[in-house]
């Protein structure tokens, strides 16, 4: 066997030996673009039938508050979107995407401009910035999902103020009535 048989044999075999080169990052951009796609059908256009080309059957969401850890079925998007869509326009922007693995994280910017009165009681005219991390599975489907809005730039702060507001309301009407109650029997013993 001459020098250039041995070389090549051996080239060969260390080949052999390495992972494919750029499988990790043909399967990041994939899963790049089923990111991208899936704001584009759901959050960005009124496309949500299509929630099914990228959620496995159940996933799990981890959301601001106390919502963590939960498993929640694939419709369970469809529905969340179908909803926004029904009281007004969603559209947004992608700024960046970084995936690394299974991983994809995309910091986004939602708007949303409402057209029924409870949308705009609700929800208000908005744009707020999200980032949303997706964990895909091998078949290229979201089966978990953290989502960090920041919400504190729409009307829901104004709800959480109402109901705090109203639970101290409540609270005072009560214990108020409470003291007038004590207040009358006292008097009642002063008296008799």
């Amino acid at each position: 066997m001459d020098h250039a048989s041995k070389a090549a044999r051996l080239v060969l075999f260390f080949l052999l030996l390495l992972p494919p080169l750029g499988y990790a990052q043909s399967t990041e951009d994939h899963n790049r673009a089923l990111a991208t796609a899936f704001y584009e059908d759901l959050w960005f256009n009124n496309r949500t039938e299509r929630y099914v080309d990228y959620l496995a059957d159940t996933y799990v969401a981890h959301d601001i508050g106390d919502r963590k850890g939960v498993v929640e079925p694939a419709i369970e998007q469809k529905i969340i979107a179908d909803r926004f869509w029904a009281g007004g326009t969603m559209s947004g922007d992608i700024h960046f995407q970084i995936a690394d693995g299974d991983l994809v994280a995309t910091r986004w910017e939602w708007r949303y401009e409402p057209e029924t009165l409870l949308a705009k009681m609700l929800f208000g005219h908005n744009s707020i910035p999200i980032i949303n991390v997706f964990r895909f599975d091998e078949d290229g489907k979201i089966v978990e999902l953290w989502n960090h809005r920041h919400d504190i730039d729409t009307n829901m702060t104004i709800i959480y103020s109402a109901r705090g507001f109203a639970l101290g309301l409540v609270l005072t009407l009560l214990v108020g009535a409470y003291a007038a109650v004590l207040r009358r029997r006292l008097k009642r013993l002063e008296a008799g």
